[in-house]
C-alpha cells in the first residue's frame, strides 16, 4: 500500500471472498480506507468475511470483463484470486488449475489499461516443493525456494 495513498483512492480486492482477502479488505477498512471494491466469484453467504462498508462484487475473474470492472477507476489491485481448492486440489483437477493463468492475465492486463498504480500477484504455497513442506517446523518458505521446481509427476 502506498504510504501517500488517501482515504478516498480506490482500493480493488480480488479473491475478498477468501480467508486472506477477507482480512485484506478488513485492513484497509480499519486504515480509514472508505473505498474498497471487494470481489470474488462465490456467492456472498460464502466468503469468509463480508463488509458492508465496501463495495461487495459477485465476480468471476476469469473473465476479462471482470477483470476491467475490477481494475476500473483502481488507484491499487491486489489480486488474490485463484482457482483452487484443499488437499489434492491440484493433482486431481488440472485442468481447473490453469483457470488461474486466465485470472492472471486478464487481471493485469485490465489494470494496467485502467492505468492502476499499483498492482500486487499473491502467489501459493503451491509453489514449493512439497519437500520443504512436510514438517512442521520448517523454518519459514522464502521465495528462492520454489526453485528449482519438482518435475511434474514428483
Amino acid at each position: 500500500m502506498n504510504p501517500q495513498m488517501k482515504s478516498d483512492s480506490l482500493i480493488a480486492v480480488a479473491g475478498a471472498g477468501g480467508f486472506i482477502g477477507g482480512h485484506l479488505v478488513k485492513h484497509f477498512l480499519e486504515k480509514g480506507f472508505e473505498r474498497i471494491r471487494a470481489v470474488d466469484k462465490r456467492p456472498f453467504g460464502q466468503w469468509y468475511q463480508l463488509h458492508p462498508a465496501a463495495e461487495n462484487l459477485c465476480l468471476d475473474c476469469s473473465s476479462e470483463q471482470a477483470c476491467i470492472k475490477v481494475s476500473e477507476g483502481a488507484s491499487e489491485v491486489y489480486n488474490l484470486a485463484a482457482d483452487m481448492g484443499g488437499m489434492g486440489f491440484i493433482e486431481r483437477f488440472r485442468v481447473e488449475c490453469l483457470r488461474s493463468i486466465l485470472i492472471n492475465t486478464h487481471m493485469i492486463e485490465s489494470a494496467y489499461r485502467a492505468g492502476v498504480q499499483r498492482y500486487f500477484y499473491a502467489s501459493s504455497a503451491c509453489v514449493y516443493n512439497t519437500q520443504l513442506q512436510q514438517d512442521p517446523n520448517v523454518r519459514a518458505l522464502k521465495e528462492s525456494d520454489a526453485y528449482p521446481a519438482m518435475a511434474e509427476r514428483g
